[in-house]
């Protein structure tokens, strides 16, 4: 049975998942410090919420989806104000330090942190195309599994808290590289003079597909990267705390630091914005030059 739920932050990802909520019955209480996303809360059937002190009045569990580590720390201590404790469901892309401050602020305070990334993109989060890597407290997860189901394709149990950011790391890393792989298959197809659309088809059909591939392949051969389901930008940060966690474990990782430039330089020619299918732009231009 469908229950009810507070959602802070309302972008790409916390939308989406309020959607899909509110179309499975759920009362989905939501706050976002843009208008526009209230807005559009308000519009698909939830309830806007002027701060987050009303979310947590009104919901026994709380979903963060949040765009920094500020962010995260200034939730963090709202939501360890509010009187009642609330179960947390962190489902942010943050360094392993950040999330686990996130958790003492908020079991001091008497709440339930659990460290809740999510594997997929934006328009796989419309599509309820998601996979929860959840982590913390098991009983806590388990009550939790109803709500996952109605946003997510599966959700995991993977153990102690921050082990669902350590496999998102890991989940982030194909990701970066398979991305990465795809464009230069395509510009390699492109080079050949094979029709674009019937790569996307054939090689997505074959032993070198990815879910990266059968998502980004159609905008490179499209040439079209927008709306972005990841940006460039946002991914650039994803990429840094990757470096960074595998820098802290003494680990060497020569493919992924391969493809750290080519999203640079992505970012240097002005395609922030633009869904990380603009990598093919990078490196088609690029084989322009040689």
């Amino acid at each position: 049975m469908a229950g009810t739920v507070g959602i802070i932050g309302l972008g790409i990802m916390g939308g989406a998942i309020s959607k899909n909520l509110l179309e499975r019955g759920w009362r989905v209480f939501g706050t976002d410090i843009e208008p526009a996303k209230q807005a559009a809360l308000t519009d698909a059937g939830g309830t806007a919420c002027l701060d987050i002190a009303s979310v947590c009045a009104e919901a026994p569990v709380v979903l963060t989806s949040l765009p920094s580590p500020y962010a995260l720390a200034a939730v963090a201590k709202a939501i360890a104000a509010t009187p009642v404790p609330r179960i947390v469901v962190e489902t942010s892309t943050m360094a392993l330090a950040d999330k686990l401050a996130a958790h003492d602020e908020l079991a001091a305070a008497g709440h339930i942190a659990l460290d809740c990334t999510l594997s997929g993109t934006g328009a796989q989060a419309v599509n309820r195309d998601l996979v929860v890597y959840a982590s913390g407290d098991t009983a806590a997860i388990a009550a939790q599994m109803p709500l996952f189901a109605d946003f997510a394709r599966a959700a995991h149990d993977i153990g102690a808290y921050g082990n669902g950011t350590r496999m998102k790391f890991v989940a982030n890393l194909l990701v970066a590289i398979h991305n990465v792989a795809a464009a230069e298959a395509m510009v390699l197809a492109n080079a050949a003079g094979l029709n674009p659309d019937l790569v996307v088809q054939l090689a997505g059909a074959g032993a070198g597909a990815s879910r990266m591939f059968d998502m980004r392949a159609p905008m490179m051969a499209a040439r079209s990267y927008t709306p972005a389901t990841m940006r460039v930008s946002t991914w650039q940060k994803d990429m840094a705390i990757i470096g960074a966690f595998a820098g802290d474990l003494g680990v060497t990782l020569p493919l992924f630091e391969a493809s750290a430039p080519i999203y640079t330089t992505a970012m240097e020619a002005g395609l922030g914005d633009q869904d990380t299918a603009a990598v093919f732009a990078v490196l088609e231009k690029t084989n322009r030059k040689t």
